[in-house]
């Protein structure tokens, strides 16, 4: 199942039955299936194979599946990505990316074993988690590194430890690696998500934190809970007020071209053709959510 949003990415531990068998439920847009930090270096073998079996036997409905396989520096990587691409995982999560290289590594393994497994060569799909400041600075390079590209991603724990910050709950640790992955991110012409929220009894604090990256331009974040899910889909989800003036938009420049009328007021606020793309956006996120039911993209 491809999307086209990406509200919500929830970390699973692969290895987990309880936590693999019905996620679907929940409703995130995507899962991650982790090979990396949640499962032991003896439970690896095992954790793949679990893998395996949860990609080609269980049904995640209209959930898109993702795996993230363990880093480019470990033995453990390869054999990640033949289990992924065999189980036919939607995609690949590359953790502690650091430069195109390592995306390029990646990518030849994965076009080697759709062939292998007789699928599509380019059928799976690639993202980055930027997790240094080596890669934070590389995020251009990372994202537009290939054409099987669908995002790059902030992990925050690693980057504030390498960075010698503190963690704070306003995130001014995170501003300057936030703004460069969503430029980088618009440049390549990709998608950005967010990192984790790791109080998970602050809901507050995620929603305030939510609507910071929203904001700012940010596609989704990601998730290591079932009950941030609906915070953090509020927040993305555009509100009736929102989804009425993108209509209006929409009708005013459909209506004034003709009329070669470029500028003109709008629920009173100024508008031009600039901001048509960002009013077809929000309409196309309220149909893809089911909260617009019109024709106008």
């Amino acid at each position: 199942m491809r999307r086209e949003i990406r509200r919500t990415m929830m970390f699973l531990n692969c290895q987990k039955a309880s936590l693999v068998k019905d996620p679907y439920i929940y409703e995130p847009d995507c899962v991650i299936l982790d090979l990396e930090d949640a499962v032991a270096a003896q439970e690896k073998d095992s954790a793949r194979f679990q893998l395996y079996n949860t990609l080609k036997y269980l049904d995640y409905r209209q959930t898109e599946r993702w795996v993230r396989i363990n880093g480019v520096d470990t033995p453990y990587f390869k054999e990640d990505i033949r289990a992924a691409v065999a189980g036919k995982a939607d995609g690949i999560r590359i953790p502690v990316c650091e430069s195109a290289a390592d995306v390029k590594v990646v990518e030849n393994l994965v076009s080697a074993a759709e062939e292998e497994f007789g699928l599509p060569v380019g059928s799976t799909l690639l993202m980055a988690a930027l997790e240094s400041p080596k890669g934070v600075l590389n995020a251009f390079s990372i994202a537009a590194a290939t054409p099987r590209m669908m995002g790059i991603a902030l992990s925050a724990g690693d980057f504030t430890r390498t960075m010698h910050a503190k963690h704070t709950k306003t995130g001014e640790e995170l501003f300057a690696a936030r703004g460069q992955i969503v430029l980088a991110a618009r440049a390549a012409g990709v998608m950005c998500f967010d990192t984790v929220h790791t109080d998970l009894d602050d809901l507050d604090s995620l929603r305030r934190e939510t609507e910071l990256i929203c904001n700012m331009g940010f596609d989704g974040k990601s998730v290591i809970n079932p009950k941030q899910i609906a915070v953090i889909h509020d927040v993305f989800n555009p509100t009736a007020k929102e989804i009425k003036h993108a209509e209006h938009i929409l009708l005013a420049l459909s209506a004034n071209k003709a009329k070669g009328i470029g500028v003109m007021v709008v629920d009173g606020k100024m508008i031009d053709i600039a901001m048509k793309e960002g009013a077809e956006r929000t309409l196309k996120l309220a149909k893809v959510t089911g909260l617009y039911k019109g024709d106008l993209v």
